[in-house]
């Protein structure tokens, strides 16, 4: 049986279906049965907890083959860092109490860095919390900039007839679409392959600067001049506040972003086959982005 974290979120669920369909037991955590409802009926065993909660996380891991571990979002914390601590500690000691002897967690590339890099040192410290834990064989999924986070360029492009954000126009992005991280996940998790504590970077199918990402847009909606401009964080910091991210979030991202833009937070292998995951843009693009740009149905 494997226990995953996260359920309903962009990897989680993926991960939680990809196991399914290999005829694996699975164990979804949720925050709300409503939202495990559709992992329910596709075989899964609901299990409502919040991942703070060390106690149930316990109950929930015993008897786990292998957990995936997430630290859920919380875009409107006053203190994501510390939402990010209190997971951690929660999920280590739930670990610990049960016995687990796999896992993998969703990190991020720059997870290398102790420091400076917004929300991306709360995958530091959670990875260095799971690599603590005596008899635990952990691999960390270190996974570049999500695709699904150029959604929220929806909006501006409506207002502003362009694409802006706090990225520099010219610097590559390992751009990964969350589907190819989840399966990527599910198939560390079945085979558990994977001894003491490793990583392995996650860099999409190819590198991709916003001036591109804004070309490939631009031609999927018939606005072939669309560009892209480097905003000034500011201007951004009152964007994301006005789409309901709190201050302290949005400041975070922002020290990430120029973590990015200074070359401070990267990739540190070289693209391989290992590495290399199947979705381009432009499918993310022609399956994801048009229609919820089309519906109104843009995220963040």
């Amino acid at each position: 049986m494997y226990v995953i974290t996260g359920a309903t979120g962009h990897t989680g669920a993926v991960a939680a279906k990809e196991l399914l369909a290999m005829g694996l037991k699975v164990r979804a955590i949720g925050r709300s049965e409503e939202r495990l409802k559709a992992l329910k009926t596709a075989g899964a065993e609901p299990y409502v907890c919040d991942t703070t909660d060390a106690a149930k996380l316990t109950q929930a891991f015993r008897g786990a083959e292998a957990v995936y571990v997430v630290i859920p979002p919380d875009m409107k914390s006053n203190d994501f860092r510390a939402h990010q601590d209190r997971v951690t500690a929660a999920v280590r000691s739930a670990i610990e109490a049960a016995g687990v002897k796999y896992a993998v967690a969703l990190s991020s590339i720059g997870a290398d860095k102790p420091k400076g890099t917004g929300p991306v040192v709360g995958l530091h410290e959670l990875e260095e919390a799971l690599n603590s834990v005596a008899g635990l064989n952990v691999l960390h999924l270190r996974a570049g900039y999500f695709m699904e986070n150029t959604l929220a360029q929806i909006g501006i492009i409506q207002q502003a007839g362009m694409m802006a954000g706090p990225l520099e126009p010219d610097l590559k992005l390992n751009m990964i679409a969350t589907h190819d991280i989840g399966k990527a996940a599910a198939e560390e998790l079945a085979g558990l392959k994977f001894k003491g504590h490793q990583t392995r970077e996650l860099l999409g199918q190819r590198d991709l600067p916003m001036s591109e990402v804004a070309s490939i847009v631009g031609k999927a909606i018939h606005k072939p001049d669309l560009g892209y401009v480097h905003a000034p964080d500011e201007q951004v910091r009152t964007g994301m506040t006005g789409m309901g991210i709190s201050l302290n979030v949005a400041n975070l991202l922002l020290e990430m972003s120029a973590s990015m833009n200074k070359g401070y937070m990267r990739a540190l292998e070289p693209r391989s086959a290992r590495n290399t995951t199947p979705t381009r843009y432009e499918t993310f693009v022609a399956e994801v982005f048009v229609p919820a740009m089309t519906t109104g149905a843009a995220a963040h």
